[in-house]
């Protein structure tokens, strides 16, 4: 009885270490979100600060359209940074014998 509770202790530390570990890696990654076929692009990190914006000259004229593509490459960037983040947490909870559907604080 008291091994079995120690190497779950060890498993639930080393799990916690490997989720620190991937959290900073997160953090630090650059995703890019594009909207308009290219036309704009978003620089985002794991930490969701946007680091940089191009925006291609032949849209400039249209002040609305550029202001909508800038929204989507943001919100592409987004969806980019959630994805890499579930597959990189999915990674790490790999057999731990989670509850289907259960959710990681990240």
């Amino acid at each position: 009885m008291k091994g079995g509770i120690g190497n779950m202790m060890k498993q639930a530390q080393r799990m916690q270490e490997e989720m620190q570990k991937a959290q900073a890696e997160l953090a630090e990654m650059e995703v890019t979100g594009q909207a308009g076929g290219g036309m704009v692009s978003v620089v985002m990190t794991g930490r969701h600060e946007v680091r940089r914006v191009t925006i291609d000259e032949s849209v400039y004229d249209d002040r609305e359209m550029v202001e909508d593509l800038v929204a989507a490459a943001c919100n592409d960037a987004v969806q980019k940074l959630e994805q890499v983040t579930q597959e990189r947490m999915s990674n790490v909870t790999e057999g731990m014998n989670l509850p289907a559907g259960m959710k990681m604080p990240f």
